[in-house]
């Protein structure tokens, strides 16, 4: 029997260069040595229908404000990859950080599925601590209200099954409602764990990347995801690690993370 899912695109769209020390909670020897992240949304492809999109990106004015360096808007990076973003049907918002959640008009025919309790965090009393709110951005945040009204929000509560083949599984900690996405594939299941880590590196060394509402919490959603994974790196894709570009088959800044590594990312990290 063929795998519910065929093809799962890492795109890349911009980049932020930064040394080891901003990546990891606690000191670390190569502190000072370079490990920039890198931003993506993801395509999920199946054998019917548009494919399914998680998380949206940022655009140029979120980059400016806060020193990211686009590569390409998201527009064009899911063009690449062949989608055309005015027939996607079904976006997935891991959680609602400005870098996730901020480009929503780029997909004017599609639903948005978000967990109760993120929307609930991103629209509510948690946002008047400055410091929990400075990874959102308020009009993304006040677009996806706007796109409820509309009757484009679906809500999840927990674990669920999104379709054939696609599972969502809280794993909350680094936001109130952070989601995972499990896709069966014919290599077996790939997580795209979004920031559940940021970087391979999170997790081998075990130490959180420092945005997070709460470390136990994030530490265990992170467990959970890697869990998920069988336990493997290979299987595990991280929201803003470089070495998916390098481990996995890519071209033009698309990792195919459905397909095996064609460098174990246990050689690389």
């Amino acid at each position: 029997m063929a795998a519910p899912v065929t093809r799962i695109d890492a795109i890349r769209y911009a980049r932020h260069d930064r040394t080891a020390a901003a990546n990891f909670t606690g000191a670390v020897d190569d502190h000072d040595l370079p490990m920039p992240l890198d931003y993506f949304v993801w395509a999920i492809h199946r054998a019917e229908g548009p494919p399914v999109i998680v998380d949206t990106g940022f655009g140029e004015a979120a980059a400016a404000a806060r020193g990211r360096t686009m590569i390409r808007p998201v527009v064009e990076g899911l063009r690449d990859a062949g989608i055309d973003h005015l027939l996607v049907e079904d976006v997935i918002l891991t959680h609602l950080h400005y870098d996730h959640a901020g480009s929503l008009g780029a997909f004017p025919n599609a639903k948005f599925h978000v967990q109760d309790a993120e929307m609930a965090s991103a629209t509510g009393r948690a946002m008047c601590d400055h410091e929990t709110r400075a990874p959102f951005d308020g009009e993304p945040v006040a677009q996806l209200v706007r796109k409820l009204f509309a009757d484009r929000v679906v809500f999840h509560d927990g674990d669920g099954d999104f379709a054939p083949g696609i599972a969502l599984r809280l794993a909350a900690g680094h936001t109130a409602g952070l989601m995972v996405v499990c896709c069966e594939t014919a290599r077996g299941t790939v997580v795209l764990a979004s920031d559940a880590a940021h970087l391979y590196a999170n997790i081998t060394r075990k130490l959180p990347f420092p945005i997070f509402l709460d470390e136990p919490a994030y530490r265990a959603a992170q467990a959970r995801a890697f869990a998920l994974a069988g336990g493997s790196l290979d299987h595990f894709i991280p929201g803003h690690d470089p070495l998916v570009l390098e481990c996995f088959p890519s071209e033009n800044g698309i990792a195919r993370v459905d397909l095996a590594p064609i460098i174990p990312v246990s050689e690389r990290v």
